[in-house]
């Protein structure tokens, strides 16, 4: 493991929080998002990933109403953005605040991108012009689920971030990068102990993410069937992806992950609600980690 990578896995510490809201678009929200990203901070969550197809532009006010903790893109699409404009941003928000900031890319969904092809290729291509422009391996994340693209996050990255996942991937993934590449997994919460209420609120969640192959594929991989991924997804999947229940079963979901071999988890609240920043969600999740 060399400095950099030990010096992030350090800094992110065992627990962050997953989420979209945290980096919209709305700039009205911005003193909220400020201000939620400085009590996540005080909660003693270690990074905050910011969802969607987002930038480096995204992290700069959080890190600026922050004094500690990592933030990081889950992720920024190689489509949309090119490796020179990503190695400058980062080269810009490394000089204000050193080691709060990571990059994490993904190749995105075919669905999702028009011209899609090559998509493992075309990530390598993308790390290349990113060594051309300066920007080291330790700084950077891949969304990796699958063998090729976690081997590159091994090589030619600091670690991956799978997304959508469970613990029986989380040690398949950790086998082949071995113990130095830092491994953060995502992984989604209900806070609600009601079988039928949770399982409701996870699968109308799910949904669009089965529309994904790559999701549905790794799925299969996983010993899950056709039957697991059509109509919303059998209770299976969803119990296997979502942790409900009450503090003790989601406190032992999360820690499933660590045994497997996480050093990081990020956490994302599945609410009916998604427009909201889940501030008393994160507060209680905060209570059940401590």
């Amino acid at each position: 493991m060399n400095d950099a990578t030990a010096s992030l896995k350090e800094s992110v510490g065992r627990y962050g929080v997953w989420s979209a809201r945290l980096r919209s678009d709305d700039p009205s929200g911005g003193s909220e998002r400020a201000q939620a990203a400085a009590e996540l901070e005080q909660l003693g969550y270690g990074a905050l990933w910011l969802g969607g197809n987002t930038a480096a532009r995204d992290a700069a006010p959080l890190i600026e109403a922050t004094s500690r903790i990592v933030v990081g893109t889950s992720i920024q699409s190689i489509w949309e953005h090119e490796a020179s404009e990503a190695a400058a941003s980062f080269a810009e928000l490394e000089v204000s605040h050193p080691g709060r900031f990571v990059l994490g890319l993904g190749v995105s969904h075919g669905p999702r991108v028009e011209g899609y092809s090559r998509p493992y290729s075309t990530m390598v291509g993308y790390l290349d012009d990113l060594d051309k422009a300066g920007m080291r391996a330790g700084h950077r994340l891949l969304a990796a689920l699958g063998p090729r693209m976690l081997e590159l996050s091994r090589d030619r990255a600091a670690g991956a971030i799978p997304y959508l996942v469970t613990p029986e991937h989380t040690a398949q993934a950790r086998e082949r990068l071995g113990e130095g590449p830092l491994l953060a997994p995502e992984f989604k919460v209900v806070l609600d102990s009601d079988p039928a209420r949770a399982r409701a609120t996870a699968r109308a969640y799910l949904a669009m993410y089965l529309q994904l192959p790559n999701y549905t594929k790794n799925f299969l991989n996983l010993g899950f069937t056709e039957a697991d991924v059509t109509g919303g997804g059998s209770d299976r999947l969803i119990d296997a992806v979502f942790a409900w229940g009450d503090e003790s079963t989601i406190r032992a979901r999360i820690d499933a992950f660590h045994a497997a071999g996480a050093d990081h988890v990020a956490l994302q609240l599945v609410q009916d609600d998604m427009t909201s920043l889940p501030r008393e969600g994160w507060r209680r999740l905060a209570s059940l980690l401590a």
